[in-house]
């Protein structure tokens, strides 16, 4: 099914009810891992703009006639019988370029017509950008014939349909592609994929750019939601670079990284360019009543990777696996720190001594 053209919506803002905040931040600390990325918004918004732009359409412009003349082209219909209905898809010969469509032959009693805004997905110029007099192509059968015997085509139906297939396919595929942003609102950032216009949330932008001038940049992107029912188009750049970060992480391996935000339930760690997690349980032996007793927004510091999901985009990080003795990173970080090395490779030997005991060695890391 072709997707049907709508205005360009913006997403709307809701506003969150106000909850006490001792009661809020009890809770929050509570949260485990699983809740606590669960907790960061990345949910695809409901007002998302529509995969069909009408502004991609072509501009009208006045274009000379071309092609046979009206008797050769009524001699050469006589030669046809036909039997079309809406929804076939044909092949034509472009008979006339006018101002506001061009004629069709294909093969009915009456040159069929295509106009102007359904020559093409994208944005064109004018007819001559895409047919040529003679030209012979595939055109789409949009309605009955009209009270004149005419029928209705269009080029731009069958760009969609394939369209949808090939983004479909990608994400089955689970494919990366780049592509360009081509505006931004309050909820993110617009581009277009194989012609299509698709919506990245602003959760799922991880940039430090201000979203304004993201415009004509190229991002690589990963596919959320591809619903052509519901002409929705949904694209993650955070998934894109978190994957693309995972691929040279492992599971046990120290990293620096940068606290970027801090939470009850834990701290948002930067490393390299994508955000991994480490949890309040995750940050010492002893118990931590909040993180921001341990930790403030731009502090430097090392945690060892304990999980990597890059289906969900999610980095697990540890602190406590590396601590000398239980409690460390409350009393002597940097010594936490300066000692990293030597007890993630101490980690690592216990993983890898539980798993030729036969043991599960994921679930000792999330303790």
């Amino acid at each position: 099914m072709a997707a049907t053209p709508t205005e360009e919506q913006t997403p709307d803002t809701s506003t969150a009810t106000p909850v006490d905040e001792a009661t809020a931040t009890a809770e929050a600390g509570d949260l485990t891992a699983e809740q606590a990325f669960e907790a960061e918004d990345l949910g695809i918004p409901e007002d998302v703009p529509t995969a069909d732009d009408p502004s991609s359409r072509a501009n009208r412009n006045n274009l000379e006639d071309a092609g046979f003349t009206l008797d050769e082209f009524a001699a050469l219909l006589s030669k046809y019988d036909y039997n079309f209905k809406p929804g076939d898809i044909v092949n034509g010969t472009v008979f006339a370029l006018e101002s506001k469509g061009a004629m069709i032959d294909i093969g009915a009693k009456t040159a069929a017509f295509m106009p102007l805004q359904e020559v093409s997905i994208n944005r064109v110029e004018g007819l001559s950008d895409v047919l040529l007099p003679g030209e012979i192509r595939e055109f789409f059968i949009m309605s009955e014939e009209n009270e004149d015997g005419q029928l209705a085509l269009s080029i731009r139906r069958i760009e969609y349909q394939r369209a949808w297939e090939r983004v479909r396919q990608l994400q089955k595929e689970d494919a990366t592609i780049y592509s360009e942003v081509f505006a931004t609102n309050r909820g993110g950032a617009l581009v277009r994929v194989e012609g299509l216009r698709g919506f990245i949330p602003g959760s799922h932008i991880s940039t430090r750019k201000p979203k304004e001038e993201l415009v004509a940049d190229f991002l690589p992107l990963k596919f959320l939601e591809v619903d052509e029912e519901r002409n929705r188009l949904v694209l993650s750049h955070r998934r894109a670079l978190v994957e693309r970060k995972m691929n040279r992480l492992e599971v046990g391996e120290v990293v620096v990284g940068t606290v970027r935000g801090i939470k009850p339930y834990g701290a948002f760690i930067d490393i390299g360019g994508v955000s991994g997690l480490l949890h309040i349980s995750e940050i010492s032996h002893e118990h931590i009543e909040t993180p921001h007793s341990v930790l403030n927004v731009n502090d430097q510091m090392k945690v060892m990777i304990i999980d990597l999901d890059a289906e969900r985009g999610r980095i697990s990080l540890s602190t406590k696996a590396l601590e000398p003795e239980p409690g460390d990173m409350l009393t002597d970080p940097q010594k936490v720190f300066e000692k990293a090395e030597e007890m993630a490779a101490r980690y690592k030997q216990m993983l890898l001594e539980q798993a030729e005991e036969g043991e599960e060695p994921i679930a000792s890391m999330m303790i």
